[in-house]
């Protein structure tokens, strides 16, 4: 390591002031006499030189170097070291000037900029910092820009993992810490989804932009081209940027300001407001669960009032063992032990997470009232902005109504679905007339798959269904280009199953359909049994189509409600009851696994007790 250092040190006497190679032998030189400090056991002259080699390099990269947070963040790194040897206020102090100065970045923002924000979160953490909020805004604010360059496809859902990697909930967690409850809405939003949201910017935002006169039209296509431009510098990953990404930032700068100027797009690309957000409950309040390193809590979400704040008695590690109990039962359900298992692992969600929230949002249970399911009908949504857009989509009605069923019992591979051709035949059956072919299934207003869903939890971009042809992977749907579909009824097992490292990312089968377009979407959440399946299809199309004979997709998430209590009159397994088939929404939605049913269900095994609430009202959560 000495070596090291005094080949750094005569690499940096061969570069003077003004040499063009001067800022890198800095950076060197310094980066050496750092890991020599922590190799060595702390010789403070080594430290206290890395210190003020990364001064000197920060003073060759000024206000506006699209390269500053990187010299930025290795000066913070070092006085951070210092200050936890020595304990000296000043370089505290000096640590909290330098990072509030990445608040100011204009430019387009890259990966180093985000790895800079989320050092300040965690020094901002470790010593409690005022400034903590601040530099999570930042870091999400970042986050969003960043995830804005990235190209749609599925090999930059690692680079966006590993930049989400808990951002979203601790800057949930921190906003209640500081009594901002809005910001937390807010902040979440931001943090979640981030790969469907940016597909939906590019298919929303940038649409609307087109249409929006001439000038829209030529602002959407200069801010396309500087993206893609901007897009292939950063990938090249070069610590040393050419001037080409200087021109292309102040491009970039521009066009966004351009379009701000515009009507209606005073905030392109800027955090959304919770103000705007807060319509998504306008329909019915919504529960928003996150569980952080640091604590679990929910948010209630109403539409005439500020967010309500519940705290839950559990932390993350106990939530990951309930998640990793419940898996073990749901892969032998069937087997006579397994109800009781499943019981308690419910009891425990009710007592832990469900009652406070309940609680919080009707008061408590009493006898001779209305139970949970008779007054809420639960549904599901990855963000309260895939709510809103959703609803925004409406249907263009026509005189026709254009509805695909594919059935694919036996694709060649894996058990036989016997119940297939029935389930078919019961749709067919209300849906009249039926035609044999149709030329595009994204013509369709409504689909219903009923096939097997292959989830993959470590590569989520392959799950897919099962046909004959071949897989019909999500990175297949996210390339559709459905036209202003309804509604999508996938009778497949496993479609609402995802990555189990980035669950905030909601990769799954049901959100690629949703995010494709559909405004309402019905997955399930583990195997569902072929006859239960044949049996909620039934139900569910009985409630579905109105007395003309035409679908109303608006009622999918009470038929859906309504089909699924019917099961609990036929002796059907109580896994198969709770939450088979979920709603993933545009009218409704929900968080915890577990919806009015389950509720319902758990209480029974409880006590004889009512819920006291208001009746007729929709109950909406998100899954965190």
């Amino acid at each position: 390591m000495t070596d090291d250092v005094e080949g750094c040190r005569e690499a940096l006497k061969r570069c003077p002031l003004g040499h063009s190679d001067r800022l890198l032998s800095l950076n060197d030189l310094a980066a050496s006499l750092r890991d020599r400090f922590w190799e060595r056991h702390g010789v403070q002259s080594d430290l206290d030189e890395s210190i003020e080699l990364h001064r000197d390099a920060l003073l060759l990269r000024p206000l506006g170097h699209p390269d500053r947070s990187i010299s930025l963040n290795n000066l913070a790194a070092s006085l951070g070291d210092r200050f936890r040897q020595r304990g000296v206020q000043s370089d505290l102090d000096e640590t909290f000037r330098l990072f509030p100065q990445l608040s100011n970045i204009s430019h387009a923002v890259s990966r180093a900029d985000l790895a800079a924000a989320k050092s300040w979160i965690i020094f901002a953490e470790e010593t409690n910092h005022s400034s903590a909020l601040v530099a999570y805004q930042t870091a999400l604010k970042f986050l969003d820009q960043h995830v804005t360059l990235l190209s749609s496809s599925s090999r930059h859902f690692d680079a966006v993992k590993m930049a989400t990697a808990s951002l979203a909930v601790d800057a949930f967690l921190c906003s209640i810490r500081h009594g901002k409850l809005k910001i937390a809405v807010e902040l979440v939003e931001q943090g979640r989804a981030v790969f469907w949201t940016r597909l939906a910017r590019f298919r929303t935002t940038l649409d609307e932009l087109s249409v929006a006169r001439n000038t829209g039209t030529a602002l959407a296509e200069e801010f396309k081209q500087l993206s893609f431009g901007l897009r292939k510098v950063f990938d090249q990953s070069a610590e040393d940027h050419s001037p080409q990404i200087c021109q292309l930032n102040m491009q970039w700068d521009d066009v966004v300001s351009r379009i701000r100027m515009l009507p209606d797009f005073s905030r392109f690309l800027l955090p959304p407001l919770f103000s705007d957000r807060q319509k998504a409950s306008q329909e019915g309040p919504i529960i928003i669960t996150n569980a952080s390193q640091y604590s679990c809590d929910a948010l209630i979400v109403l539409s005439d009032q500020d967010p309500v704040h519940v705290p839950i008695d559990i932390t993350r590690s106990g939530v990951s063992e309930l998640s990793s109990e419940f898996q073990s039962v749901a892969e032998q359900f069937g087997c006579s032990d397994r109800q009781n298992k499943l019981v308690g692992i419910l009891r425990k969600l009710w007592h832990d997470i469900v009652d406070p929230v309940v609680e919080a949002l009707t008061g408590p249970y009493e006898r001779g009232r209305d139970n949970l399911s008779q007054i809420y009908i639960s549904s599901y949504t990855p963000t309260l902005a895939t709510l809103i857009r959703a609803r925004k989509q409406v249907s263009q009605h026509s005189s026709s109504q254009h509805f695909v069923a594919i059935g694919q019992g036996n694709p060649g591979k894996g058990k036989e679905l016997k119940c297939v051709a029935p389930e078919l035949a019961v749709v067919a059956e209300r849906l009249k007339p039926v035609v044999s072919s149709f030329t595009s299934l994204e013509d369709s207003d409504a689909t219903v798959q009923a096939c097997h869903g292959m989830p993959n939890r470590q590569q989520s971009f392959e799950s897919s269904f099962a046909m004959r042809d071949g897989p019909l992977m999500i990175k297949d749907i996210i390339l559709s280009n459905w036209h202003n579909p309804e509604f999508a009824f996938l009778s497949a097992c496993h479609t609402t199953v995802g990555d189990e490292k980035s669950l905030d990312e909601s990769i799954h089968l049901a959100a690629a359909m949703q995010f494709s377009g559909f405004r309402s979407v019905i997955g399930s959440m583990w195997s569902v049994d072929d006859e239960i399946a044949r049996q909620v299809v039934s139900a569910f199309y009985e409630k579905l189509i109105d007395d003309s004979g035409r679908l109303d997709c608006t009622r999918a998430a009470v038929a859906l409600h309504r089909a699924v209590k019917k099961l609990r009159r036929n002796n059907v397994p109580l896994e198969q009851q709770i939450i088979s088939f979920v709603y993933v929404s545009a009218r409704y939605f929900s968080p915890m696994h577990c919806n009015a049913e389950i509720i319902d269900l758990i209480r029974r095994q409880k006590a004889s007790h009512n819920l006291v609430a208001h009746q007729g009202r929709n109950c909406s959560k998100v899954v965190p």
